[in-house]
């Protein structure tokens, strides 16, 4: 795999939290990283006449991103660009091309009660059996549900997700990408393919849907009105996996057995790499998803609130004037006795409160436990409900597969809080391998260097993963077994 030069390529990385603009470069045996721009991504709330709207601010994003380009063109020619952020918003256009609105966060509460107003016209088992994918009222389908006969879907002529219009922006060309496409639960999973006659049934229209491209496509060429202000008139753009989450799974180091991910950052995206969706009764019981992958893998997972409870710790003691790094709050959680209280952190009380501490106090209240009284428990409390329910998720996965899970990966943001990979590790008792933390850049630029040529396959991603980051391995400790045991059980009864 050796390369004549080193190739340099950009990956515009968007999580729900920051943005970034990475250069990595590739010799054919390592990657290496560095970080060109990052910046703040901010939602915004809108008054308007029928109350209040939350918004991702796009156009700011893309200013962001047009100067991390920018700067990244100038430590050398780029050979690609690819662009990846989080499922499930769009943006609409109109006949014009002209953006309908800023994209609306799904964190919005225009989608209560969008699940059972569906669930009137078409039953809940119809469309997991099309889309195979877990049931979220942020799902890009109740979303539409809840544009239904409004003015901007009726001028809307395209509807494109985040990178799929980042990436129109940057090139004028119009499509989708599989694995963004695969977490809008209007895609038949099998077909790989829209539901048309599902959104018919749902009286929603179709039209505005773009063709469907694999991981690893070319979009085209950056625009030559952007070329010249950016410093890369020429380049390619290539749709890597799209979905951050695919993007971070095609960076997972893991080289044979039986292995499970999790994707942390503000979100946890936990599961097993398949060939096939896995659609049956007892998945859908279960809740679990069937997402694309790179290399037209299957992404059979399930969504957790990740590390938003503590981001939203964070952010709520910042507006008290206690402005915590994160390493601090760790390091509080660290010194705190373990066992206390439990939340389940899918629980609707933590989808977006005004006070997330307060929402865990009342949580622990109203649960019959004792709520924690200090900075270091509260994040305590975050960080050993997310390992109780990651034992929750593998137990699921071991049931549904039928394969036992020997090793855990930890990719992402995530892996910085070593903590909580400890906690991880000794809770499910399994080992835990942390690494690397640019892992969805990684999948990013990896990917597109597949779709060059310069790399094969998964498996040849994977060995220049290996190769190229420190990964930090975590055992677990048979000490702690018993205890963790009965926090188990104790957690098991919150959502019983």
């Amino acid at each position: 795999m050796n390369l004549k030069a080193t190739q340099k390529y950009a990956a515009v990385d968007l999580g729900a939290e920051s943005g970034r603009v990475l250069v990595g470069s590739f010799d054919g045996e390592k990657l290496t990283l560095d970080e060109a721009h990052r910046f703040a991504n901010t939602s915004v709330r809108i008054n308007h006449a029928r109350g209040e709207t939350l918004h991702w601010d796009v156009l700011r994003l893309w200013n962001d991103i047009q100067d991390g380009l920018g700067k990244a063109a100038h430590s050398g020619e780029l050979s690609g660009i690819g662009v990846d952020t989080w499922g499930v918003d769009f943006g609409l256009l109109d006949a014009e091309d002209q953006l309908i609105g800023n994209p609306v966060h799904y964190r919005d509460a225009r989608t209560d009660g969008m699940m059972e107003a569906a669930f009137e016209l078409v039953p809940r088992s119809e469309i997991f059996a099309s889309t195979g994918l877990q049931f979220m009222q942020l799902n890009t389908l109740f979303q539409l549900m809840a544009l239904k006969n409004s003015p901007q879907l009726e001028a809307a002529k395209t509807l494109l997700l985040m990178p799929d219009l980042l990436n129109f922006w940057l090139t004028g060309e119009k499509a989708s990408e599989y694995t963004i496409a695969s977490t809008t639960q209007i895609l038949n999973a099998q077909a790989r393919a829209w539901d048309e006659n599902l959104l018919a049934k749902l009286g929603l229209p179709s039209h505005f849907l773009t063709s469907i491209q694999p991981a690893g496509t070319q979009r085209g060429t950056v625009r030559e009105s952007l070329a010249g202000r950016i410093g890369a008139r020429g380049t390619a753009v290539y749709a890597p996996g799209c979905h951050d989450t695919a993007s971070a799974v095609a960076a997972v180091p893991a080289n044979e057995g039986n292995w499970a991910y999790l994707s942390s950052g503000t979100w946890s995206l936990m599961g097993l790499e398949l060939v096939q969706p896995l659609i049956n009764e007892q998945v859908a019981h279960y809740n679990f998803t069937n997402e694309g992958g790179v290399g037209n893998s299957i992404r059979f997972l399930k969504n957790i609130a990740g590390l938003w409870l503590v981001q939203e710790c964070r952010r709520a003691w910042a507006r008290e004037g206690h402005d915590y790094s994160y390493a601090e709050l760790t390091e509080e959680a660290a010194g705190q006795a373990g066992g206390t209280s439990f939340i389940d952190p899918d629980a609707n009380d933590f989808l977006a409160p005004d006070s997330m501490p307060e929402a865990i106090a009342e949580y622990c209240r109203k649960t019959g436990q004792i709520p924690p009284e200090s900075v270091g428990a509260t994040i305590r409390c975050c960080l050993e409900s997310l390992a109780l329910k990651y034992r929750w998720v593998l137990e699921r996965l071991e049931e549904l597969s039928g394969q036992k899970i020997e090793v855990l990966h930890i990719v992402g943001g995530g892996t910085q809080n070593k903590l909580l990979s400890r906690l991880t590790a000794d809770c499910l008792g399994r080992v835990v391998i942390a690494g690397p933390i640019e892992a969805t850049a990684t999948g990013n630029i990896l990917t597109q260097a597949m779709a060059r040529g310069e790399l094969k396959n998964l498996t040849e991603i994977r060995q220049i993963v290996r190769a190229s980051f420190p990964l930090e391995t975590f055992e677990p400790k048979p000490t702690s077994r018993a205890a963790w045991d009965a926090a188990y059980e104790k957690f098991l009864r919150l959502s019983a």
